[in-house]
């Protein structure tokens, strides 16, 4: 149950309010701004909350149980530090969102309405709309362990304890031929085989991607090294681009001790029986017979 400041009660009692919402949005990596449906800047907490152009915010849906409660906030891509290629390469997907109901008048009169995190991001024409989602939807997501025969670690965390500092699996290359958007021939790969970096990490050195990361798709050697990105790069790429990649893994236990050397981390079970063995039925096989054996 949410406590409301005794100044804020005092102030929607009145006759005349003077109320705005402010949004503070926090990326995974640290950065963070600040936005506001009121026509001045307004600061409090550490955070200096902008006027957005344009800015509206939906209905927000809530209600009791475990369900899944949003809503939608959209405007012009006039904000600072906020634009279509950020948008576009993913990085304010799941950043955390504070919604804040204030006086601008009394910024001291605030109540925090709600904490979730950006889903679904849309931009056209300079314009984007962003889901917003609650604290519910992290119960949709799978936690612990899972049952299976392929790996549930990622490939080099602290369960896995692969390093990818070692030079066999990672490369830096130089982009010699591109699409512009997913897919690009590089040098500096030779040495590496077929589909060595398939479900690998990208990470741009240089260009207008300089910092973004892209899981890698595909690794093809023919006449050169060709990788297909996941999905296209917020900014275009060019020729002369640089990168580091890492080595990629398929979770098969047989990658894991022929690629990698780490059988003993496996953390799937390769020998779980399959849904074919669990629909199986008794059949015959050498001398057994498949029927009933009577006691002696």
């Amino acid at each position: 149950m949410k406590t409301v400041p005794t100044d804020l009660i005092d102030h929607l009692a009145g006759g005349v309010t003077t109320l705005c919402h402010c949004w503070k949005a926090e990326r995974r990596d640290g950065v963070t701004v600040g936005f506001t449906d009121h026509d001045r800047v307004l600061a409090f907490g550490g955070v200096s909350y902008d006027p957005a152009a344009g800015l509206a915010a939906s209905e927000a849906t809530a209600g009791p149980g475990l369900a899944v409660a949003g809503g939608e906030v959209e405007g012009a891509l006039a904000l600072d530090g906020l634009d279509a290629a950020d948008l576009g390469a993913g990085l304010w997907d799941d950043a955390r969102v504070e919604i804040w109901l204030v006086n601008w008048d009394a910024v001291g009169q605030r109540l925090h309405v709600a904490t979730g995190h950006i889903g679904e991001v849309e931009t056209a024409d300079g314009a984007f709309r962003a889901e917003l989602r609650s604290l519910a939807s992290r119960l949709d997501q799978p936690r612990g362990r899972i049952f299976a025969s392929h790996c549930d670690a990622d490939l080099g965390d602290e369960r896995c304890g692969v390093n990818l500092g070692n030079a066999a699996y990672k490369a830096t290359g130089t982009v010699t031929e591109t699409d512009g958007r997913r897919t690009i021939t590089a040098s500096g790969l030779a040495g590496f085989d077929d589909a060595w970096f398939s479900r690998g990490t990208l990470t741009w050195t240089s260009g207008a991607n300089k910092s973004f990361s892209a899981e890698v798709k595909r690794h093809t050697v023919g006449s050169g090294h060709l990788l297909t990105l996941w999905q296209a790069a917020g900014r275009a790429i060019g020729e002369g681009d640089t990168f580091t990649v890492r080595a990629g893994c398929d979770k098969r236990f047989a990658t894991c001790q022929e690629k990698f050397g780490n059988a003993e981390a496996f953390r799937g079970f390769p020998h779980m029986p399959g849904n074919d063995f669990a629909l199986s039925y008794p059949s015959p096989e050498g001398e057994n017979e498949g029927r009933r054996r009577d006691k002696a």
